[in-house]
């Protein structure tokens, strides 16, 4: 069976396995203030180019997009979101469950637009019975989005602009951050990241660790206890070693964008291969997301011995579909691919 289902289906990139069996014996303090911790935190500061940054890791993506937008929302303030945000579609409800409402807004090939943006923060002061309305008090996106797509510098400085304007903080999802980083023609660096984004988490689940999210506060701006928060939301962990230690080595010696680099090259092997049997693709991806429209019966046909995700219909014979490729994907595995296309 080929996996081509999503990007956390194997365990940890062999380094991190590595480096998490090497110091397995050593006794370490627990809640992030050990070592290994201290130094990761370090490694992520110069890579981010924020030497003032304060560092969490948290245990994944859900747990950590509930615990920092539930900790800088006031009660009476809810996170804008793009319709098919992951936080509006597919975290079971846990922002609602927080108390933070998710105000949905319309996107472009999964982003938001900063003039969309604008529009809607000025109309809600506009009207007058605001005071009973939720307040917009955080923007939330994600980079990638949900259909692979990626923000440009410039669109990413115009939502900062927006937020700056209505002193609001801008939260950037970046469970997948590596392979929106080393995908071909973007201009968006981690430090650019780190400049237009309040706060931002780097994705460890996703790309090459076992499990945990680096979270990145960029200007200062840390809620009040925020450690006790973690823990308050459920997400902290006594042995949080395990965490420290995977990202201290995904920050060693480039590894981080290594291992995503590998996943963008086999995606784009593989869009190749696609575009050569003539499939059409619903939208333009260049990252390690890859969405065809195939038709049913192929799907029928292929899914015998691959594993893919069943997107959305397209029409009453067509579906579209995403593969996924991982640091872990090979060639090999795309050729194998190939052949059943």
């Amino acid at each position: 069976m080929l996996y081509f289902e999503n990007d956390y289906t194997e365990g940890a990139c062999p380094e991190v396995l590595e480096h998490l069996i090497k110091t397995n014996n050593e006794k370490l303090a627990a809640y992030g203030f050990d070592k290994y911790s201290i130094s990761a935190r370090e490694k992520i500061k110069a890579a981010c180019d924020c030497p003032d940054a304060d560092i969490y890791f948290l245990t994944g993506g859900t747990q950590t997009n509930r615990v920092v937008i539930g900790s800088m929302l006031r009660p009476y303030e809810g996170v804008i979101a793009a319709v098919s945000g992951h936080i509006n579609q597919h975290e079971a409800g846990a922002i609602e469950n927080s108390g933070h409402k998710v105000l949905a807004l319309p996107h472009k090939d999964g982003k938001i637009n900063a003039d969309t943006l604008r529009d809607y923060i000025k109309a809600f002061y506009a009207d007058g019975t605001y005071p009973h309305m939720v307040f917009p008090g955080m923007v939330y996106i994600s980079h990638p989005t949900e259909y692979g797509t990626l923000y440009t510098k410039d669109e990413l400085k115009q939502l900062h602009e927006v937020c700056s304007f209505y002193n609001i903080p801008l939260y950037m999802d970046g469970a997948r951050l590596g392979y929106g980083l080393m995908a071909e023609g973007t201009d968006v660096t981690m430090a650019d990241v780190a400049k237009y984004c309040d706060v931002f988490y780097i994705g460890g689940t996703k790309v090459g660790a076992l499990c945990g999210e680096a979270v990145v506060f960029t200007k200062k701006n840390t809620p009040a206890h925020f450690l006790t928060l973690t823990k308050m939301y459920g997400s902290m962990v006594a042995k949080s070693r395990i965490n420290g230690v995977q990202f201290d080595r995904l920050f060693t010696d480039d590894l981080y964008f290594e291992i995503s680099k590998k996943a963008i090259l086999t995606a784009k092997k593989l869009r190749e291969i696609l575009k050569s049997k003539n499939y059409p693709f619903f939208i333009d991806s260049p990252t390690n997301q890859l969405f065809p429209i195939l038709e049913n019966s192929t799907i029928e046909r292929i899914t015998k011995d691959v594993k893919i995700s069943i997107w959305e219909p397209y029409d009453e014979n067509h579906t579209v579909v995403r593969f996924a490729t991982s640091w872990a994907t090979t060639d090999e595995d795309v050729d194998a691919l190939a052949e059943l296309l």
